[in-house]
């Protein structure tokens, strides 16, 4: 006698589960211009590759007779698969089902997730809509009790969302409303995206909100252009489809985990290619700027360039590319933006991205241009100062091999920390560098008041000892000391750069750091 009739019992129960919230719920879902969370898998995923896990689980009714009658699956969505060929793990919220929301679903499912990225050395992909926390508050009445945030053994959630920065690449998507415990783990991702039009995240959401007075939209609380200025999310696009692509994108270039090394892929670009207009990109003007991202991407492999965070922290620019084939990790000065002064978002942001570097073992370049700190009262009322020590923290406690190029500018505390201390790091600069305690500009009148008060022509006494000042401040004049190693011809940045990816890629190691990620 055959097994049979279980297989097929199996098999309607997997109907039941992949017939989601039913087709109301489905039909409301791509109404509002979203997939559901089989078909965003199913998009995010190599195709064929999903194997789910729990399937069945969720609330089952029966029969006086003990047959099943009807049956609402968990509204989480587990399992693995492979992007690109490699595993990741991936778990969603089911929107269809009591809107994502935890007291629909069953923890161990989130959970489970978790660890099996944790313990099988995997990239977790978090396809997030819903709250995912407590329930509602109509969950204290079906319940008969409140629920304590994290219980009695609750807290295995909160642990591997946190823990995971430290062991594996963790992406999140927010593709809806997102709310409480599921604005937590999107936030808590080494990359976040949010679709512009059909998601939003908030602590809570507008009717909580609202009612201590307030009368704001989705958007106006947690749309997609407050988070990313705010750097709780990292990125925005305009569609789930360009999310998935973004998520392969980033996971392209880091390895399954911190017990691998990044991969060196095949380049069609020449290390050795040069470009004329890299000797003249930066204007001899100091009050002209210039297009930062250009000089970037002309410098890395041809298309390699993926920015995270544009939106926050403007006067700095953090993006993956490639050198050679080598994934590195950028920092770049960006002089349309406080003329590359380090604010506290840009150094909250340095931070970050500088420990994702360490974390992934990816070697660093920073195109140096950076001015000092930004000043001024609202830098001050912003802590600038200690935002800018924890990025030199950062950046000193560092392992990974680390090359500065030294575009323009270098003043100052901020200045100083362009590379770490304490260790051999590869350094250039272009002919265009300057650097010193602070800007000519401004401190001359200070330093030298006395001559200028008791010159005849003050303005000429300030044009002499400006000229006599810039001929001292040559870069060729500390390189003469050798406070400077090397000052190169502009074109020859991308063969220099590429060979540095190249020995720091003999130097790499795997291994978890001793200092973990925090979101």
């Amino acid at each position: 006698m055959s097994w049979q009739p279980e297989l097929d019992e199996l098999r309607a129960r997997e109907a039941m589960a992949k017939a989601m919230g039913g087709p109301e719920k489905v039909a409301r879902q791509h109404a509002g211009g979203r997939l559901t969370v089989r078909e965003r898998i199913d998009a995010m995923l190599d195709a064929h590759s999903f194997h789910e896990i729990g399937a069945i689980a969720g609330k089952a009714s029966y029969g006086p007779d003990g047959r099943l009658l009807e049956f609402t699956p968990s509204n989480c969505v587990m399992g693995r698969g492979r992007v690109d060929g490699r595993p990741v793990v991936i778990v969603g919220d089911d929107f269809t089902v009591r809107g994502g929301s935890a007291d629909a679903t069953i923890r161990e499912k989130p959970i489970m997730a978790e660890r099996m990225a944790a313990e099988l050395r995997l990239p977790i992909i978090r396809i997030i809509e819903g709250s995912g926390g407590g329930g509602s508050v109509k969950t204290i009445e079906t319940t008969g009790r409140a629920n304590l945030p994290g219980g009695v053994g609750g807290t295995w959630l909160y642990h591997h969302t946190g823990d995971n920065l430290s062991r594996v690449p963790v992406v999140a998507l927010g593709l809806g409303s997102v709310a409480g415990l599921g604005a937590a783990r999107l936030a808590a991702s080494h990359f976040s995206v949010m679709t512009k039009e059909t998601s939003a995240m908030f602590v809570a959401g507008p009717p909580v909100v609202n009612a201590l007075g307030n009368n704001l939209s989705k958007a106006e609380l947690g749309g997609w252009e407050i988070q990313c200025k705010a750097g709780a999310v990292d990125h925005a696009v305009d569609s789930e489809e360009e999310a998935f692509e973004a998520a392969r994108r980033f996971l392209s270039y880091l390895p399954g985990s911190v017990f691998e090394l990044p991969r060196r892929l095949p380049s069609e670009d020449d290390a050795m290619r040069s470009d004329e207009s890299w000797l003249s990109v930066i204007p001899r003007s100091l009050r002209t700027p210039y297009r930062a991202r250009a000089v970037m991407e002309g410098l890395m492999d041809r298309g390699s360039v993926f920015e995270m965070g544009r939106y926050f922290g403007r006067s700095v620019i953090t993006a993956f590319a490639r050198l050679d084939g080598m994934p590195v990790a950028v920092i770049a000065g960006d002089p349309m933006f406080y003329a590359g002064s380090w604010t506290a978002d840009a150094c909250a942001k340095i931070i970050r991205f500088v420990d994702l570097a360490e974390t992934f073992h990816l070697p660093v370049v920073h195109l140096m241009d950076c001015p000092g700190f930004m000043i001024g009262l609202e830098a001050e009322q912003r802590a600038t100062i200690r935002w800018g020590v924890r990025a030199m923290a950062a950046i000193n406690q560092c392992t990974v091999p680390w090359c500065t190029v030294v575009l323009r500018n270098a003043f100052g505390v901020a200045g100083a920390i362009h590379q770490p201390a304490g260790r051999y790091t590869m350094r250039y600069a272009w002919p265009s560098a300057r650097w010193g305690s602070l800007p000519l500009e401004g401190g001359i009148e200070a330093a030298y008041r006395a001559d200028l008060d008791a010159a005849k022509d003050r303005a000429a006494t300030l044009a002499e000892i400006e000229t006599r000042l810039q001929q001292l401040r040559s870069p060729l004049r500390t390189a003469e000391a050798f406070w400077a190693e090397e000052i190169i011809d502009p074109r020859q940045t991308r063969r220099l750069l590429c060979e540095f990816s190249a020995l720091a890629e003999r130097v790499l190691e795997p291994g978890q750091r001793s200092h973990g990620m925090r979101p």
